[in-house]
């Protein structure tokens, strides 16, 4: 049986690249392997174009374990990665992207968490209630990126959220999953709500909301 995620990521990364989630080289997806370390996209490489040598295998404390090639950084954003993984033991797959639809939807709200809309695709993130009251936690977007990490342990740890999504203020999306399919199906899902969001607000329809 191959244990190796690397595939699934690239051609996730691929679709993320044609949507505009992942433009250039902003993003990262992981998927942990089952000795509990995790794959991960190095820094700096074009999201549509990645290889099984833009990766960087890493353990939860942080060590490199596995770098193609030597001059090879891991993502900026691994902090958070390891955060989640932390936090949910059961999350095999972390994935952040950079939509234009998150960053606006981030701007939505000043408080700790973006209420959702009590639409269908609730759904799809395991919200399974009548005119449920769901929010997305909502963290600042810290300079030095342990910062955010450090937030999301400590927050999470005393306060876990409803669904498995988080919004980093102008910095975009970020959800886990038990599996790589249901990752790649929440961070979709999730951006079909922020467009829901936003088109809702420009034709004032501020009930949908």
């Amino acid at each position: 049986m191959n244990t190796d995620p690397r595939q699934n990521l690239i051609a996730a990364a691929s679709h993320f690249y044609t949507q505009g989630w992942m433009v250039g080289t902003a993003g990262n997806l992981s998927a942990r392997v089952p000795d509990g370390s995790f794959w991960i996209t190095a820094s700096g490489r074009n999201k549509g174009h990645l290889t099984p040598n833009d990766f960087i295998r890493i353990a939860l404390d942080g060590t490199v374990l596995e770098q193609p090639h030597p001059d090879a950084r891991p993502s900026a954003e691994t902090s958070i990665h390891e955060a989640i993984y932390a936090c949910f033991p059961k999350a095999q797959a972390c994935y952040h992207v950079h939509s234009i639809e998150a960053n606006l939807i981030s701007r939505m709200s000043n408080d700790e968490g973006l209420p959702l809309p009590t639409i269908e695709m609730l759904k799809g993130l395991g919200i399974w209630e009548e005119n449920p009251k769901v929010t997305v936690p909502m963290f600042e977007n810290h300079f030095q990126v342990p910062e955010i990490a450090a937030d999301i342990r400590t927050r999470f740890q005393v306060a876990p959220p409803q669904v498995p999504v988080l919004l980093i203020r102008d910095h975009g999306v970020t959800v886990w999953a038990d599996s790589q399919a249901t990752a790649y199906n929440y961070i979709e899902l999730i951006e079909y709500i922020f467009r829901y969001m936003l088109a809702a607000r420009k034709i004032g329809l501020k009930e949908l909301l």
